[in-house]
């Protein structure tokens, strides 16, 4: 293992004080596992807290700034947040407008941040939550509530975000946030594994000629495993997969994402984003917005994901909104 720390059991927690340092002008801790925005919360605002494991950089802290998130919390690498950072993040944020959560659909996230939920009720906060679902290699489409939350993230994060910024009611911000989720879908291919620090070994192995079809940003099985192909047969074979799924038609418009998962280049990434386009093309649907780069990663893991969101007039408004983050500025 080569890796740039000190303790492997502190990274996290170096990583959040060099993060603070350098964003100083966007975020502020109010507990060592979780971040607010630096401005105080403008009164009668959703507040919108997301978060999760640590090693998807810049999911999750990356985010938390105008247009997007109010307040993160922090977990480990690849494992939830406790409650308690998130109660405070939960604190700090409301303004007595309520507070939504949004984050991947997974068992520990779920646990603690509807304790966290719980706790907040109890000091007469409102919370909702949306889980984002967007990961169509981990469960069948009639069994959405099941699957994963990927680089679909960044979508729903995005529109709830743009939402709250309007005043709009906590019903309505968890609304735009469901349909966002509803929207979207992703599939990834991963080239290489990657290595927890505390761990010390990769979390999986591929061969020196493999790729695995539908990874999860966990190392979770994908759909299936075979010899390296070539980055049109992979994007073909993703798009595909996806545009059906939904599915997508003629005369739709969708914002597209193809997303590093940490150690591919963006010569790499936008190969298979020309191809894609071009899939895309052939079906009938137009590309509204793109974007292009490391959304969510999974620590030095090497591979990409393909994500499409179905637009309507809402969602396009949403998505073209302002945003002004450590990691995401959009005027």
């Amino acid at each position: 293992m080569k890796k740039l720390i000190n303790d492997p059991y502190k990274v996290v927690d170096e990583m959040l004080a060099g993060f603070v340092k350098a964003h100083p002008n966007y975020v502020r801790m109010v507990h060592p596992r979780g971040l607010v925005r630096k401005a105080p919360p403008k009164k009668g605002k959703v507040g919108l807290m997301i978060g999760g494991g640590s090693g998807h950089k810049p999911a999750f802290i990356g985010y938390i700034g105008e247009g997007v998130a109010d307040g993160v919390a922090v977990g480990n690498v690849f494992a939830s947040p406790p409650p308690e950072p998130a109660l405070e993040v939960t604190k700090a944020i409301d303004t007595g407008a309520g507070v939504l959560y949004s984050y991947g659909n997974y068992q520990g996230d779920i646990l603690n941040f509807n304790m966290a939920a719980e706790l907040a009720a109890m000091e007469g906060i409102r919370v909702e939550t949306v889980l984002v679902t967007d990961d169509i290699a981990s469960a069948p489409k009639d069994q959405m509530e099941k699957r994963r939350g990927i680089a679909g993230d960044f979508f729903v994060f995005k529109i709830a975000g743009a939402m709250a910024e309007t005043m709009a009611s906590l019903d309505e911000v968890k609304r735009v946030a469901e349909k966002a989720n509803f929207n979207t879908r992703t599939m990834g291919v991963a080239l290489s594994g990657c290595t927890v620090p505390a761990a010390g070994k990769p979390i999986f192995t591929l061969g020196e000629n493999e790729m695995e079809i539908g990874l999860g940003i966990h190392g979770e099985p994908g759909v299936r495993r075979g010899k390296l192909e070539t980055a049109d047969e992979v994007a073909t074979d993703i798009t595909e997969r996806i545009i059906a799924d939904l599915p997508f038609q003629s005369g739709d418009e969708v914002a597209v994402l193809v997303n590093g998962l940490g150690a591919t280049p963006y010569m790499e990434l936008y190969i298979v984003y020309r191809k894609v386009a071009e899939i895309l093309a052939d079906h009938g649907i137009s590309i509204y917005r793109s974007y292009v780069g490391e959304y969510v990663t999974s620590l030095e893991m090497a591979g990409c994901s393909v994500t499409l969101m179905r637009l309507d007039d809402e969602l396009k408004r949403l998505l073209d909104a302002p945003a002004d983050t450590p990691f995401f500025v959009q005027k």
